[in-house]
């Protein structure tokens, strides 16, 4: 069986289920996979992986090795609601109507 090089490696996932043009759009990051969502969605999704990457980068860590502490503080200050699920990092996109 092949193993995949990306199969230890930690990721952000970023799904969309707005999507109603029949578009499948899929970006694949350093660190992120972002799947679906409407045009609007999907831009958004991108905009939060690319800074949740460059604040991790300017704290020299992966994704790998932030504590959960830094992920948090992270995930806070982009703008991303986290919830904790069985030890487990979950993550949500707030709605539009929270983040104004």
């Amino acid at each position: 069986m092949l193993k995949s090089k990306y199969m230890d490696q930690s990721y952000l996932l970023g799904l969309g289920f707005d999507c109603n043009d029949g578009h499948l759009r899929i970006t694949k990051g350093k660190n992120f996979r972002l799947y679906g969502g409407s045009d609007e969605t999907h831009q958004l999704l991108q905009e939060k992986a690319v800074k949740f990457n460059e604040r991790l980068d300017k704290k020299g860590k992966t994704l790998d090795t932030v504590s959960m502490e830094e992920f948090m503080d992270i995930a806070h200050s982009i703008g991303l609601s986290v919830s904790k699920s069985n030890g487990k990092k979950k993550i949500s996109r707030r709605r539009k109507e929270d983040v104004r």
